[in-house]
């Protein structure tokens, strides 16, 4: 059986968070979904330091982040996940509101597996966040997790 290790979403606006968690539970995912609000939030979870400190978590199935965060942006978190030997196999998705290509193309540069425009549409909003759900929770096979020392 599959292990059900958790999504890490990073949003920092509340509004999308709960839309993101509300369209997840639609899907009726086994997977827990963890939320942070900004990029040393997302590293402190995933490198189990300062609050998370001592979590056995399991390292998550994939890592919903956006691009506009406090403290570190969606590109430096991605930098410091695919830098970090035990970190830099994470699936990470930008889930993300730009449509600038600059902002595209500097992601897949630094080793996104996915780039996802929020639709505006509520609806749109809710079926791409299922698809999203369904396939990383679901279909995609996780790389092994690395506990860390």
């Amino acid at each position: 059986m599959k292990d059900l290790r958790p999504i890490l979403l990073v949003e920092d606006s509340m509004k999308d968070a709960e839309l993101t968690m509300a369209a997840l539970a639609r899907c009726q995912l086994l997977n827990p979904v963890v939320h942070v609000r900004d990029g040393q939030e997302a590293l402190d979870y995933l490198r189990s330091h300062g609050p998370y400190a001592g979590a056995l978590h399991g390292g998550p199935v994939v890592v919903l982040l956006d691009l506009k965060l406090p403290k570190l942006n969606g590109l430096e978190v991605l930098a410091e996940i695919r830098g970090d030997a035990l970190l830099k196999s994470t699936p990470v998705v930008m889930l993300t509101s730009s449509r600038q290509e600059r902002d595209l193309v500097k992601s897949y540069d630094s080793g996104v597996n996915a780039f996802v425009v929020k639709p505006i549409d509520f609806n749109e909003f809710l079926e791409a966040v299922q698809e999203l759900g369904m396939f990383w929770g679901v279909t995609n096979q996780p790389p092994p997790f690395v506990p860390t020392a």
